[in-house]
């Protein structure tokens, strides 16, 4: 993937966890590919706690990974919220967790991982990929996921107010919006307010709304969390599908096909731009 990246990118900058393999990449890169080793860079680290000054060169503008499958979503969550050059993503990842990235309000898959996409990009599903092109085969089949990045939606609330209300709202999910925020908001009878203010029914659940609806959910809510419960700032921490921490947290990233890449099971970030255009991430 490096070197068919490194064919036609401008610079592709690669980010490594995996000891043996960043040593030995840029010495693949030199023998495979000489003419374009200086386009490369390796960045050995853990892709969850790189940020723009850990790469170098111009800023990436698309990201193109085979994500670890346990930390798919926190890593393109992560690259997503930490470079907001990334204009377009293009990752691998398990069958299951390409279908709730992409998921719309109102599917069965739909969920944490689905909206905090959303607030980025439009996801869509890219094309399936079967176990058997993998040897050794996994257990399980793969798809491809691309991004195309967005403005996010037009609100007064931060990020990660609105990312907090969708931690709430799908902890749990069979509940109505009116108790599943009551935490929240310090009371259901104020998660009904806050509700009712954004024009979202207090009977509705969390898998019929959108972004832009969670959006306006957190512009009605306490500002700086209310009530009891863990979390800096007074904020309340909830247990989220995505896997990652806190309500307010960050989880990862995705670039487009020929841009960047990611190598192995380990995150790997890598910047390219086709045609000489586009500088990319993988991660």
């Amino acid at each position: 993937l490096t070197l068919g990246l490194l064919e036609t990118a401008e610079r592709v900058t690669a980010i490594e966890i995996d000891d043996a393999l960043a040593a030995g990449l840029p010495a693949t890169v030199s023998a495979r590919l000489p003419e374009r080793a200086g386009r490369f860079a390796l960045v050995h680290a853990d892709a969850m706690r790189v940020g723009p000054a850990d790469l170098p060169g111009p800023p990436p503008t698309a990201l193109v990974a085979n994500l670890p499958y346990n930390v798919a979503v926190p890593v393109l969550l992560h690259m997503l919220a930490v470079f907001p050059t990334i204009e377009r993503t293009l990752v691998m990842v398990q069958s299951e967790v390409a279908d709730r990235l992409a998921a719309a309000p109102g599917s069965k898959v739909y969920g944490v991982p689905s909206v905090k996409a959303a607030w980025y990009c439009e996801v869509k599903r890219a094309g399936a990929i079967g176990r058997n092109v993998f040897w050794p085969a996994p257990n399980v089949d793969s798809g491809l996921v691309s991004l195309v990045r967005r403005e996010p939606p037009r609100t007064s609330a931060a990020r990660d107010e609105v990312f907090t209300v969708v931690d709430a709202a799908f902890a749990q999910r069979r509940k109505t919006l009116r108790a599943a925020l009551a935490g929240w908001a310090g009371s259901a009878a104020a998660a009904e307010e806050a509700l009712r203010a954004a024009g979202v029914s207090p009977q509705a659940r969390g898998e019929g709304l959108t972004v832009e609806e969670f959006a306006a959910i957190a512009e009605h809510g306490p500002r700086g969390g209310t009530g009891s419960g863990s979390g800096e700032g007074g904020r309340r921490t909830y247990a989220r599908e995505d896997g990652s921490g806190d309500g307010g947290g960050t989880d990862a990233a995705h670039g487009t096909g020929h841009e960047n890449h990611h190598e192995n099971s380990h995150e790997e970030n890598g910047r390219s731009g086709r045609n000489g255009k586009h500088r990319g991430s993988a991660a």
